[in-house]
């Protein structure tokens, strides 16, 4: 019997959904909303990880090189502040209701703080280790 072994890449990719799924929960939790919010929480959590999933990629965010240097972790924050806006626009069309900016810069803000953090945390695990080929 063969033993399957999750790709390093497969565990990042679930690092991060569940860094963005975190996020979701704490944001909701700190408004005293967590509780009744249900499906609800999707409306941030989907708009978030599709903007982090046309972000991530184009800074590399997938590739060992850059995910193992802790110099690089300016990039994650990076990816937040393309996606944040993304997230904001799209979750105000599911909504059907106005993107207010203070929105946006706390969903930035807080969003980069979190993924950094996860990436940090990734790197420092995997740092010297892994290959995603």
């Amino acid at each position: 019997m063969q033993s399957r072994q999750t790709s390093p890449l497969t565990l990042l990719i679930g690092g991060d959904l569940i860094a963005l799924t975190l996020f979701t929960l704490l944001g909701f939790a700190s408004h005293n909303t967590l509780g009744s919010a249900g499906l609800r929480m999707l409306t941030t959590l989907v708009p978030l990880a599709a903007g982090w999933a046309l972000a991530a990629p184009w800074l590399g965010l997938y590739h060992p090189e850059i995910t193992q240097q802790p110099r690089q972790l300016w990039r994650p924050a990076l990816a937040c502040l393309l996606a944040a806006p993304l997230a904001a626009w799209l979750r105000g069309l599911w909504l059907d209701a106005p993107i207010l900016p203070i929105f946006i810069a706390v969903l930035t803000a807080t969003s980069a703080l979190t993924m950094t953090l996860w990436r940090a945390l990734w790197c420092f695990l995997t740092r010297k280790q892994v290959s995603y080929g």
